[in-house]
């Protein structure tokens, strides 16, 4: 990917071991396409030094605001000038509540307070301090301020305690700088969609499923976070990070699948039906293991709810966007799902182009006609399908 293709950052690393981690950040910045000069604070510093930095970037690294490599020794209006964005990663306490009030007492501090561009943070320190009054209220007042704040999350931390103020993996703040850059298309809206497979039990241990990754609805969570949408992804069994800021509702069946869309759809505005739902469940789960004798066995299987269906019928409907993954035909059988289920747009795919792996193709089918996508990575994908939404919507509502 080439995401970040003509932006420049500048990657701000302050004091704590989380530090290591923002070498594997730049690394992440740079061949996506980054221009990255990173700006160190002195406690910063003593973590991970200047030339790691310029080795993965290219550019050379900051430290001190009377640097002379700085004709006019105003690395703290010139570093800032022209870039498109300051990630700090990790951000201490310390310099949170810097930003927070205003001080300005090292380069990368006095930078913030003189740029004319966004600030992302990613904060990084022990669970205490994290949940400390002080650090809530700095971090209230930085989001107040239009700083964004990326994470913590919740985990192991060097102090050898476990609890949230660990900073996000590079990979989750690199995507999170990428959808920061994505037009906000969505913004204010409310999204409900489902992801991944479901698992209808036999018995105890074996169950009725089929090869859906979830790679597409989650990419589809992301692209919908990105352009601005409160996202609520209904996930069945899958082995996928949920994307940050995404809030995840996790189930195995059919059934609690149904329930947990039914019970949040009056309160969104898009619902999107990504998940390869079973057809048919065992009529009787066996309680106890089904034990091999070699003879024929007949289930009896049982219709399970059409959840898009559903959604579709209700009073008042969100705007609702179907999958249809078919190995023949896709044309008559997606325009056909379309039509009987009065959805506003299905996306359909051959089984063969993008079940379970990285890319995909697809066809989207509306009322307009047909429109392809791809083939391309499936988060591409989500993105060409969130714009197209986002047109329809347009359209629809007559803005």
């Amino acid at each position: 990917m080439t995401e970040l293709n003509g932006k420049r950052l500048l990657l701000g690393v302050t004091g704590g071991v989380a530090a290591y981690k923002a070498a594997e950040l730049a690394r992440r910045l740079v061949k996506d396409g980054a221009e990255v000069h990173a700006v160190l604070t002195p406690a910063g510093a003593r973590f991970v030094t200047p030339v790691t930095f310029q080795a993965l970037t290219g550019q050379l690294a900051w430290c001190d605001q009377w640097d002379a490599r700085m004709p006019d020794n105003m690395a703290h209006i010139d570093l800032s000038r022209g870039a498109d964005a300051i990630v700090i990663a990790p951000a201490s306490a310390d310099f949170l509540a810097k930003l927070a009030h205003g001080l300005a007492d090292d380069l990368l501090s006095t930078l913030c307070l003189a740029r004319d561009c966004p600030l992302l943070v990613a904060p990084a320190m022990n669970r205490q301090m994290w949940e400390n009054p002080a650090t809530q209220r700095n971090i209230d007042q930085l989001r107040q301020d239009g700083v964004i704040v990326l994470g913590p999350a919740s985990g192991a931390q060097a102090c050898g305690e476990t609890g949230m103020g660990r900073m996000l993996e590079p990979e989750a703040i690199h995507d999170a700088v990428i959808g920061f850059f994505q037009p906000k298309t969505w913004a204010g809206r409310r999204v409900l969609l489902t992801a991944g497979p479901t698992f209808e039990a036999l018995d105890p241990v074996r169950g009725l499923t089929n090869l859906s990754s979830g790679k597409m609805g989650f990419a589809l969570a992301r692209a919908a976070r990105d352009a601005g949408a409160e996202v609520t992804l209904v996930s069945g069994p899958v082995a996928l990070p949920t994307p940050n800021g995404v809030t995840r509702i996790d189930v195995t069946s059919a059934l609690e699948m149904h329930a947990a869309v039914m019970q949040r759809v009056a309160a969104c505005d898009i619902f999107i039906g990504v998940a390869a739902v079973a057809d048919y469940r065992p009529a009787e789960p066996a309680g106890e293991k089904l034990k091999k004798d070699g003879q024929p066995r007949q289930i009896a299987l049982a219709a399970n709810p059409d959840i898009l269906a559903d959604v579709a019928a209700r009073p008042h409907p969100p705007f609702c966007v179907g999958f249809a993954a078919e190995s023949r035909d896709l044309a008559q059988y997606a325009e056909n799902k379309r039509r009987n289920k009065r959805l506003a747009l299905v996306v359909g795919n051959l089984v063969q182009d993008g079940l379970g792996g990285d890319s995909n193709a697809v066809i989207l089918f509306d009322a307009q006609g047909q429109r392809p996508l791809g083939p391309a990575s499936k988060i591409d994908i989500a993105r060409g399908i969130v714009a197209h939404v986002g047109v329809m919507l347009t359209n629809k509502e007559g803005k």
